[in-house]
């Protein structure tokens, strides 16, 4: 990974970060499983860098295979870049031992911010199974890191639209209450593509108690292929109006350009009407996302 060519000025921890003026812009990354997949990170985040993210995070490859490359990707952004970074740990295959000793690694190279999830079912099953001796829910993985004496700074997930293993939205933020008493400090939000989810989900938050920051989750739509896994695979309805342009859609290059402009007006909407943040899921590509963050600062 190259050497970017900032050093951010940014609080290594996120709480602290979205205590500063302004609102709070992320972008999510995912660990490479391929020599060509990691080209595109580093391009990515040498391409997203300057734009002086609040933080980074990367995302958690479960499987024996895997282990250790959310770690040695999340060390070597922070190291590079300066930038505040956080790391995903999920109950999903890893009994407690290992999750212990995930966590040392993470706290003895330096990451200070931690996003501790479920995770979702192996592959080919239809419901998620906790391993032997470790944790079903992501709130209890919250209460364990409490309990070993870990001083890092926890995230939470969160689902605008509800949980998709989760049919009753009470119950999901419920749920989401017990994390956030467990001693997470503030929640990124699940992408959505309707604003009106997060403004009622923040509603009821509040309403239930939770009083931490609750940072919108966007990811602009950037392809023909991509379109049908809103719904399918992240849950997102896709808005009427945004879906007719998209049906008049016949090649990604219309897609993206569609795609960004939507995402433009729903970011614009959110830190107009007082979303602390906006988290970018950017699949290791950044074009989007550069636009979109160009377009929010130059027009302010």
């Amino acid at each position: 990974m190259t050497n970017a060519t900032m050093v951010s000025r940014s609080p290594r921890r996120i709480a602290d970060a979205l205590k500063q003026p302004g609102p709070a812009f992320s972008f999510e990354f995912f660990p490479p499983k391929t020599g060509g997949e990691a080209r595109l990170l580093e391009r990515t985040i040498t391409d997203l860098s300057p734009l002086r993210p609040s933080f980074i995070s990367v995302t958690d490859r479960t499987g024996s295979a895997a282990r250790g490359l959310t770690r040695e990707v999340v060390t070597r952004i922070g190291a590079d870049t300066g930038l505040a970074v956080m790391a995903h740990v999920t109950c999903a295959a890893n009994p407690r031992d290992q999750i212990r000793s995930i966590l040392a690694d993470l706290r003895d190279n330096g990451v200070e911010n931690v996003l501790p999830l479920r995770g979702d079912p192996a592959r080919g099953d239809d419901a998620f199974m906790p391993p032997a001796d470790g944790f079903a829910y992501a709130d209890e993985l919250v209460r364990f890191i409490r309990a070993e004496g870990f001083d890092f700074c926890l995230g939470g997930a969160c689902y605008p639209e509800g949980h998709q293993d989760c049919d009753d939205r009470d119950l999901d933020l419920a749920n989401l209450k017990r994390k956030v008493d467990a001693g997470v400090e503030f929640l990124i939000c699940q992408l959505f593509l309707d604003n009106a989810f997060y403004f009622d989900f923040v509603a009821r938050a509040r309403a239930a108690g939770i009083t931490v920051p609750i940072i919108a989750g966007i990811m602009p739509v950037t392809n023909l292929r991509q379109i049908p896994r809103f719904s399918r695979d992240w849950g997102a309805t896709i808005p009427f109006r945004l879906a007719l342009q998209l049906e008049r859609c016949t090649t990604d290059e219309q897609v993206f350009d569609v795609g960004v402009r939507w995402a433009t007006a729903q970011c614009r909407d959110l830190l107009a009407r007082g979303a602390p943040g906006i988290h970018f899921y950017t699949l290791n590509r950044s074009p989007a996302t550069r636009i979109v963050l160009e377009t929010l600062r130059d027009a302010s």
